[in-house]
């Protein structure tokens, strides 16, 4: 089985994710999908991120109907920070028969010789990349391992929403209802 991995903080998720998620899992030869929720990126400011539980149960709330997009704790029960690598290997070890790849960005493409290892990542992993404005040029998009979907562009973002729900604004559309509902009964990002 051909298992992508999605990391993200999804701090919170929102209708661009699930249409990445739902274009790899539909529109390549990947079998699921996983979300990753990261506890903390080591590449990102740990200031704006709420509790990890409450990201995993939005994960989890706006997938819950959907078979081949799943949502993985995972990294909650590793050491932290989680690097990619470790998050990798140790699911390699849990799921010998499962063919993971990796989800991204074209702009953690851009950055990808940033994070620890990021060769054998490159050797050992292919990874599907996505587009994302303002980072089309990447020396690493010729590299075998990877391939460039044709993803639709999604501008929408993390900020711009816990931005719109501390002013009150109406995310409807941008975020599952029970996402939306969720966060509405914890007062989260206000």
């Amino acid at each position: 089985m051909k298992v992508g991995l999605f990391f993200g903080s999804f701090n919170p998720i929102h209708t661009g994710h699930l249409i990445i998620a739902n274009y790899m899992a539909h529109y390549t030869n990947l079998d699921q999908v996983w979300l990753v929720v990261s506890p903390h990126n080591p590449l990102k400011e740990k200031k704006d991120l709420i509790q990890v539980y409450d990201r995993l149960e939005m994960a989890k709330l706006a997938t819950e109907e959907v078979e081949d997009i799943l949502v993985s704790d995972v990294e909650l029960k590793l050491p932290q920070p989680s690097y990619t690598i470790d998050t990798l290997t140790h699911l390699r070890e849990l799921y010998p028969g499962r063919d993971f790849c990796l989800i991204m960005g074209s702009d953690n493409l851009k950055s990808l010789k940033k994070w620890k290892n990021y060769e054998l990542i490159l050797r050992d992993y292919h990874i599907y990349v996505y587009p994302r404005p303002g980072s089309e040029d990447c020396e690493l998009a010729q590299h075998p391992s990877v391939t460039l979907t044709d993803t639709p562009l999604m501008e929408i973002s993390s900020t711009f929403i816990r931005k719109a729900v501390a002013a009150q604004k109406d995310v409807k559309f941008f975020l599952p209802d029970a996402v939306i509902d969720f966060i509405d009964s914890k007062s989260l990002y206000r």
